[in-house]
């Protein structure tokens, strides 16, 4: 085993824009110690071993990068060096595939793909010269995957232990249109007052239903990584097959059972409905979600209260400024007369429209979904006035 990769070192955990305050309370309830948190993300001491159950356990996060050197660069020949000075031949199976993602913000070259390019040649010369074999490199990321840090004269190269990242559970089987990310979804509910073991999670518009089923596998503890089959820590020397076997038993003893569903999913468009059903069964957890085809307006609610979420267009890709206005007061409308003693909710990247809504709001929760800047809106529905 490398001791590279199976001594403590930095772990860095990223995440999207404006996720760090989730994902830094999501990685201390993992039993973990946060060392440093920023914009990009949560930094831990860890190995291996802590990467692979961050990438079995972490809803929120991107990436895990587990950090094999850090180095002063002035040119290209500094990089190569520096990464040529890593033994790679105890890291990567010479049989093995590796690529390259890299991060580039320095004067001294403006080509991205140069910089990565002398990376890989070091790494390969590297492995040739103490093996006399290479292993293939390539644009895939469905095996070894390496980060390439480069802002001004600072350097740093990471494993990634993740491969592709997180956010692909592996479940969806059918987009629909213009859906959430997996990990946007479960920091969204994880700044809601949903308490997942008692409380009705009610999501109409539900689209191919993203926000139910991680709130399904919240609810039913369900680690979001035992959906998938492969990860970038399975394609390096020190990767413990028998370690993985075991957390993938805990985790999977770790799972509730349904006793009666307490999440409820709907959209007025069949299709959607039929694309979201698919998709939990896919996630293993159908039975925790009650669907139905319904117009938002036709919504009935559970006895008790709890949350009511949405995620409506935003205008960006889908629908038109006049026929968003009509659709989000119909939201409010429904919010007024239906969803006394609730909590609601909207995610939307058009503030705009979200005026037509009609209600003052308790919070407004800064996200970015990809490129565009997001809110969060909560609204406390209380009966006639607060007082």
């Amino acid at each position: 085993m490398s001791n590279l990769v199976s001594d403590q070192t930095t772990l860095f955990i990223t995440c999207p824009l404006k996720f760090a305050p989730f994902l830094e309370k999501e990685i201390c309830s993992l039993g973990f110690t946060p060392i440093s948190v920023s914009d990009a993300g949560v930094s831990i001491k860890g190995s291996i071993r802590e990467a692979m159950a961050i990438c079995l356990h972490s809803r929120i996060a991107s990436r895990v990068l587990l950090q094999l050197k850090e180095f002063y660069i002035r040119t290209p020949m500094d990089m190569y060096k520096s990464v040529y000075s890593i033994p790679w031949e105890e890291i990567i199976p010479d049989d093995g595939y590796f690529s390259i993602v890299t991060s580039i913000d320095t004067r001294t070259i403006t080509n991205t793909h140069f910089a990565g390019q002398k990376c890989k040649d070091a790494i390969v010369d590297r492995i040739r010269k103490h093996r006399n074999r290479r292993p293939d490199s390539g644009a895939e990321k469905d095996k070894t995957v390496l980060f390439l840090y480069w802002h001004d004269n600072k350097g740093a190269i990471y494993i990634d232990m993740s491969g592709t990242p997180l956010h692909r559970r592996g479940y969806r089987l059918n987009p629909w249109q213009a859906p959430m990310r997996e990990n946007l979804a479960a920091a969204v509910i994880s700044a809601t007052k949903w308490a997942p073991y008692s409380m009705p999670f009610v999501n109409p518009m539900c689209g191919s239903g993203t926000l139910a089923i991680e709130a399904a596998l919240m609810a039913s503890d369900t680690a979001p990584g035992s959906l998938r089959k492969n990860f970038g820590f399975m394609h390096v020397f020190g990767y413990d097959k028998e370690f993985w076997r075991h957390l993938l038993l805990d985790a999977m003893n770790a799972r509730r059972e349904c006793d009666s569903p307490r999440i409820f999913a709907s959209d007025i468009h069949p299709g959607a409905v039929r694309i979201a059903r698919e998709n939990a069964k896919e996630a293993g957890i159908e039975e925790w979600i009650q669907w139905s085809v319904k117009d938002v307006r036709d919504i009935t609610l559970p006895e008790n209260p709890g949350i009511i979420i949405m995620n409506p267009e935003y205008g960006q890709r889908l629908g038109t400024e006049k026929t968003l206005e009509d659709e989000y007061r119909e939201i409010g409308d429904m919010f007024k007369k239906k969803c006394s003693g609730w909590t609601g909710y909207i995610f939307t990247g058009n503030l705009q429209a979200a005026k037509s809504i009609g209600l003052r709001t308790s919070k407004r929760i800064p996200f970015f979904n990809a490129d565009i800047e997001c809110r969060l809106l909560e609204f406390e529905l209380y009966k006639g006035t607060k007082e």
